[in-house]
């Protein structure tokens, strides 16, 4: 594996063969990196697609020792929605009320109330990527994910000097890449059979074009002072589908397991006496053929079926499944619900729930205020932003709490003089 690099993008500028080498090598290389496998993984559990139990197979194993896929006992593969959940609660908490900024006009400038979408897309991207990024696209911005995104940084300062945007519908679909510059970007295209051609030339970041009967004509046209796409990377800049798969993956596992269980279960199961010449495949059979059928016949001379019924152990997999579904809470750190739930939470528990998904949020908010700042930057503001959190509270406590304060009130006005009042207050306050 080669890491392309914006000195290597330099030297493919010989010629128009060496850079639509260096652009099909690059995308190529690229999909081979961690960051790209991890990236698929992590959109595949963010649709609620576990890949892993996906591609489970129970098998049957025959006298002989070869297995065979196992069709006749029940095979549920349940994939658990909790990374979906997980990356929505962090997004949502952080950036659910909007960006807020200082200056009237600047989130306009940013797209408006767009631009919140954006920011949220953005930060999903990254969440699931390790790293997404925000193209300055004149009037708004424009999200690329890890998956359609290649970066090209500076080996000298590890600024990002450029970069490759790709996607494909599908293998027999046209292959489409830009190359994102400095000095403007340019459009590629390899149709099936063809070889990569360039689609639109060279053009600068920002143009005004007059449009008339005749034709159409280009007035002015700028490019930004840096390159127009600012990153924005997650905490730890990996995907945060890392190591918590492996929990996921258990979860789904014992649930689909449990599931496998009862089904298979729900019925009776048999024993067979003098039938040595059955194997585990014809066992199988057997146990298909009277779920189905209700009915079957046994052809060895003095063979005998007997029913038995069964119970399904289950606290041992409640355990397992409870304690998973906690530390997944808690390596994520996102809130259980659970934990709050119910009116007999007081405000300190409460706050205390809260504290790991604040702790997190902190890293995030610096991470997405350095992200915005590369926005503005760009545009040439100097903005303040911010952001608003929103927690669950206990009504009835806070009732209590605004009850108790006024009936204090009442009482201290009834004792004392409006002076009086406020040197108690300011004696009790240190001030």
């Amino acid at each position: 594996m080669h890491t392309y690099t914006y000195q290597d993008l330099e030297k493919a500028k010989k010629g128009e063969k060496e850079i639509k080498e260096f652009l099909l090598g690059a995308v190529a290389d690229y999909k081979t990196s961690k960051t790209y496998r991890d990236t698929l993984d992590a959109l595949a559990y963010w649709r609620n697609e576990n890949p892993t139990i996906t591609k489970y197979r129970k098998l049957l194993y025959t006298v002989s020792g070869r297995a065979v896929p196992d069709n006749y006992s029940a095979n549920y593969r349940l994939a658990s929605n909790v990374y979906f959940r997980f990356v929505t609660q962090t997004v949502q908490y952080l950036l659910g009320y909007g960006a807020r900024f200082e200056g009237e006009g600047t989130k306009k400038l940013l797209g408006g109330d767009g631009f919140d979408h954006s920011l949220q897309e953005a930060l999903t991207d990254a969440l699931n990527g390790g790293v997404s990024y925000g193209f300055m696209n004149n009037d708004r911005v424009e999200v690329f994910g890890a998956q359609e995104f290649v970066p090209l940084y500076d080996e000298e300062t590890g600024e990002l000097k450029a970069g490759i945007r790709f996607w494909q519908l599908d293998v027999d679909k046209p292959l489409r890449l830009t190359l994102y510059e400095l000095d403007g970007y340019t459009e590629y295209i390899r149709r099936r059979g063809e070889e990569l051609g360039e689609m639109k030339p060279k053009r600068a970041y920002k143009q005004v074009v007059v449009k008339s009967d005749y034709m159409d004509e280009v007035v002015t046209s700028e490019n930004y002072p840096k390159l127009p796409i600012v990153p924005l990377y997650s905490p730890r800049k990996q995907s945060g589908i890392v190591g918590l798969r492996r929990q996921i993956d258990c979860y789904d596992l014992i649930e689909s397991g449990f599931a496998n269980d009862i089904d298979d279960a729900s019925m009776i199961y048999w024993t067979i006496s003098n039938a040595g010449g059955m194997d585990d495949i014809d066992l199988a059979r057997f146990v298909e053929h009277m779920k189905t059928v209700k009915a079957a016949v046994i052809e060895d001379d003095g063979a005998q079926a007997e029913s038995h019924t069964t119970e399904v152990p289950y606290a041992s997999r409640e355990a397992m499944l409870t304690r998973l579904e906690n530390e997944m809470y808690r390596d994520f750190m996102v809130l259980n619900l659970d934990m709050v739930s119910g009116g007999a939470s007081t405000a300190t528990a409460i706050k205390a729930a809260y504290e790991p998904m604040n702790l997190y949020s902190n890293m995030l908010e610096y991470s997405v205020l350095k992200f915005i700042h590369g926005l503005l930057e760009l545009l040439g503001i100097d903005d303040t932003c911010t952001f608003k959190r929103d927690t669950i509270v206990n009504e009835h406590e806070k009732a209590q709490t605004e009850r108790e304060r006024v009936e204090t009130a009442l009482l201290l006005r009834g004792l004392f003089d409006d002076e009086t009042i406020k040197a108690l207050c300011a004696e009790a306050l240190g001030i």
